[in-house]
This record gives C-alpha cells, structure tokens and sequence, in this order.
C-alpha cells in the first residue's frame, strides 16, 4: 500500500515553508522505518522550527519496554527530515533532546542557512519512497564489495559503525541466538498478543504490518528467519530462506537516548544507501530485544559499543510497501492543517 495522499491544504509555514513543502517534507519524513511500521512519530510545527516528538501510544511496551526502538525509529525520521529540508535547499540546524521537560521531544529542528543536495544526497532523497522491510527470502547472489563499503560509510558519516559479520562461525552462532531468543519471545502471551495487533492485517489500516507485506513462512529449521507477520494467514510448509544472508549490526559510542537517536539516523542512511546499490534488507529485532542475547551478541563479535539494530541484507524479489498515516494525523501543536 503507497503513502496515502493528504487533501489538506492549509498548513502552517515552517521555517519559511509553504504548506505544500510542508506536506512534502512531513510526508517524506513519515516513511522512515519502525519496529512493525507503528510510525511512533510526530511533528510539531512552529514558524521557526519543526519539531519531531516521539508519539508514546505507539511504543511497544512489551518489546520496547525502555522505548530504545521508538527513538531509533524517530532518529531514523528526523535523518529523513533533514534529508528532505536539504532538498529544498534549506541546511537543517538540530538540537537533539534540547528540553529537559519534553522527554518525549526527540530533536528541534531550525533553519541553518542555505545548503544544496550533493549527488549522493540527492540518490538518497530520491531512494526514500522506494526503499522497503524486506521479509522475502534472498538469492545467494553476493553483496558487492563496493555496495557493502557504502552502507558501511553511510553509518560512519552519522557517527555510528555498521559491522558485516564474515566470520562464518560467527554468523552461525548468530543464528542460533536469533531462533532461542525468538523462542523466548514467542512463549510469552503479552508478547505475542502485541506482535498480533500490529501485523497480519488485511491492509485497511494506515500503520503496521499487513499480510501481504509479511513475507512467506520460512520452512522448519531455517536458520534466520522465524517470526510470522502474516497474522496466521501464510500457508504450506513454508519456503526456504537463504542460508548465508549478510548481516550488519549497527552500534554507535554507547547507551543512552542521544545515542539511540544517532543510531536511527545512521540507520535510515544505511538503508537508502542499500537501497540505490540495490540491497534488500530486514531486521532481527529479536537479538536486540532480549538483554541478555544482546550482551551475547555484543560479545560474539567482540565489540565495546552495544549493538542497536541487526540488519539481514541480501538480493531478493521486491517487496510490497507498508501503509504510512496521512500527515494531518501527524502534527502536533503550532499550526496544523485544517479539516
């Protein structure tokens, strides 16, 4: 399901804004990544400012008790946002956390001066409606060297590091700890229940995962991939997943909220950059969700940085895109669109 057009046309000018660039740079913004596509963002418009505000009726209380994955997701929104204010040639001054009173405030962002896309901005910007959650299976077709040291770099150029784990025992052990910690999750009822409310759906909603974006079951013993988020509706004895899928754990200096929002900007870069190199990617959400898996991972590959997000990248067939909520259902204070 494509994002939805908003019929609004009154906004509020932001940062010298008209409405229509608002609702341009709102409706890129919204279709940053998050933990079954709850979208727990929101934007609060002013005449100097846009703010991006974490929306704590999305956060997964069960998955993400700490709300770790909701700021990676509003990080992952405000890269995006900056990346689309550089489209209209404005240079995004951000203030992350600036309000000691607004926890849930994420970052503020101003107008800093005049700044033009670069070629490699540009093919990002351009790459953000189709970049997808790929839950498909992917070919044994190698990532290209020249696709990994890009994805790599675009995690550098935001302060955090993306590790390929090469290491084929590594990777194995990494396998093994996906499916217990997997297991572990599932035996619980609220966990369970939580996943069930936010995917498998008939594609009516504006947010989650629906079944036709959920992929194929895998069949049994497949290594990588186990959850179901086709809501019960995939049938069969499932399909064979690839055995050596590439996998990228990104980590930044250390724990923390400033970090985890550097992290989801790191994060949305990676994938833009995957996507233009043409890179199909997923998430393991399990091996980061599970503290003590975490610490094993962390461990595993003998890094000082906690690991945040665990990425699964290959090549497959294209996925189809998750619904996205109408910009009026976003904004928040200041001047809003009008009904």
């Amino acid at each position: 399901m494509e994002q939805q057009q908003d019929t609004t046309s009154e906004f509020g000018s932001a940062l010298g804004l008209d409405h229509e660039q608002v609702l341009a740079v709102l409706t890129m913004a919204g279709r940053a990544p998050s933990l079954h596509n709850t979208q727990p963002w929101r934007f609060g418009l002013r005449p100097d400012a846009i703010e991006v505000v974490g929306d704590r009726d999305r956060q997964l209380s069960v998955a993400d008790p700490a709300g770790r994955e909701l700021r990676i997701a509003c990080g992952a929104a405000l890269f995006t946002l900056r990346l689309a204010l550089i489209g209209l040639g404005i240079r995004p001054l951000v203030s992350v956390l600036p309000e000691a009173d607004r926890p849930d405030l994420i970052a503020t962002v101003r107008h800093g001066g005049r700044k033009s896309l670069t070629p490699e901005l540009s093919r990002l910007r351009d790459a953000i409606p189709h970049r997808r959650t790929n839950r498909r299976p992917f070919t044994d077709v190698a990532v290209s060297s020249s696709a990994r040291h890009a994805m790599c770099r675009a995690a550098v150029e935001e302060g955090a590091w993306l590790h390929l784990v090469t290491d084929p025992a590594q990777r194995h052990e990494l396998g093994t700890m996906a499916r217990e910690a997997h297991t572990r999750q599932i035996q619980d009822p609220a966990f369970s229940a939580e996943i069930a409310t936010w995917t498998g759906h008939d594609g009516s909603r504006d947010d989650g995962v629906p079944a036709s974006a959920g992929g194929p079951l895998p069949a049994p013993n497949q290594t990588w991939v186990t959850r179901d988020f086709t809501g019960g509706q995939a049938s069969g004895a499932g399909s064979v997943f690839e055995d050596e899928p590439l996998i990228g754990v990104l980590s930044v200096h250390g724990d923390g909220a400033h970090e985890e929002i550097r992290a989801g900007q790191a994060l949305q870069r990676v994938l833009l950059t995957a996507t233009v190199h043409g890179v199909a990617v997923s998430f393991l959400s399990q091996l980061v969700e599970v503290p003590e898996t975490r610490d094993r991972m962390r461990r595993l590959i003998s890094g000082t940085r906690p690991p945040l997000v665990v990425l699964r990248m290959g090549h497959g067939l294209p996925a189809g895109g998750a619904p996205r909520r109408r910009v009026s259902d976003l904004t928040v204070g200041g001047a809003t669109p009008t009904s």
